[in-house]
């Protein structure tokens, strides 16, 4: 059995290192393609070299673009890729631009998918993300879960049962890997914080920085909450556009760097005092290490992490977020729970399913 496993953007590395790790410790003969969707040092090679990932067989080198552009751009050169090699299965997690161009690949030439993290929704279909997780569901011979919601959603699209696999989440397995090292680093000491003195800030979604009005407003809010603790904002190379374009300016309490190593990012993480975030991994993370988290979006494809975890949905409302920032700061938050198999082992249980398929086939 020959297994593809592809990686495009940083969310993926993340999900995809523990079942990379899987593949070559089981000796599955196993092919690694890097699309190049997120391809400068900060956004993909510390990834490589913080989760030990090794050096990708295939680089595709596919830059940014449209939408469009870039998910055609893919599939053209991923169907050569495809082309030069007899994969018996493709393996892709995620929600990016690059997991919707591989899905349609494999889908057109007859090869099975297989698709981490599968079947979270946000019945937003104003997401690009939504979209890529839909139809890249509907293309897939196997899909891992990481919550019920998830299992209900697919159930709901009419999806066999008997392709859906409820294994637990890859990023907490990387997280958990990690954290311990991460910490050991103190990263907050390169901006002079200490632990809980700080709350961390992402936002990167196109609903959020694409608008100049939109992207003024949450920065307006940011700036006000940093009278209250300071704000430490890696910027996303496209939100830092926007902020330089449109003369938006934080205030002197908010520290704005570059986006962070895996590592450095996962220390701060762990010891803030909470995080303000649009990412749907950071959700997940933050549940895992009880770090308070406000959801600067108006839904959730991951509503484990507010049913069991730490998360709050706050969009862009000035009154909820200054509130929820009051009661953190007060003590008043809920510590969580730690969802079901969200455990470390999620890439074990991924790694037997596909071991599994590929004895029965």
């Amino acid at each position: 059995m020959l297994v593809c496993s592809v990686v495009g953007a940083r969310p993926n590395f993340m999900k995809m290192a523990p079942v990379i790790k899987e593949m070559h410790s089981r000796g599955i003969d196993h092919i690694l393609v890097h699309t190049g969707q997120h391809y400068d040092t900060n956004m993909s090679q510390v990834f490589f070299d913080d989760l030990d990932i090794p050096k990708p067989d295939i680089f595709l080198n596919i830059e940014a673009a449209t939408h469009t552009q870039q998910t055609a751009r893919i599939m053209m050169a991923f169907e050569e890729v495809c082309m030069e090699n007899q994969f018996d299965l493709i393996v892709m997690g995620g929600d990016v631009n690059s997991t919707l161009a591989v899905a349609l690949v494999a889908a057109k030439m007859h090869i099975p998918l297989a698709h981490i993290e599968s079947g979270l929704r946000s019945f937003d279909r104003d997401m690009p993300e939504e979209i890529n997780r839909v139809v890249t569901d509907h293309l897939s011979t196997l899909l891992f879960t990481t919550e019920e919601s998830a299992n209900v959603n697919l159930k709901r699209e009419g999806i066999d049962a008997d392709k859906c696999h409820f294994v637990g989440n890859c990023m907490v397995d990387s997280l958990l890997k990690n954290v311990d090292l991460a910490v050991s680093r103190s990263p907050w000491d390169v901006f002079d914080l200490a632990p809980g003195s700080y709350s961390l800030l992402t936002i990167h979604r196109p609903s959020n920085v694409d608008d100049p009005e939109k992207l003024k407003h949450l920065v307006d809010i940011v700036n006000e909450v940093s009278n209250s603790i300071r704000v430490l904002f890696p910027v996303h190379p496209r939100t830092r556009k926007h902020l330089v374009e449109w003369k938006i300016d934080t205030s002197q309490s908010v520290i704005v760097c570059d986006p962070l190593p895996y590592l450095s990012f996962l220390g701060l993480m762990s010891k803030a005092g909470f995080v303000l975030t649009d990412s749907g991994g950071i959700q997940e993370e933050t549940t895992v290490l009880g770090v308070p988290c406000l959801t600067l979006r108006e839904n959730t494809e991951r509503p484990i992490t507010v049913t069991e975890g730490t998360n709050r949905i706050v969009g862009a409302d000035r009154r909820l977020i200054l509130n929820a920032v009051n009661e953190i700061v007060n003590g008043n938050w809920h510590s969580g729970n730690c969802p079901d198999l969200w455990d470390g082992n999620a890439g074990v249980r991924i790694g037997d399913v596909i071991e599994s398929w590929g004895s029965s086939r």
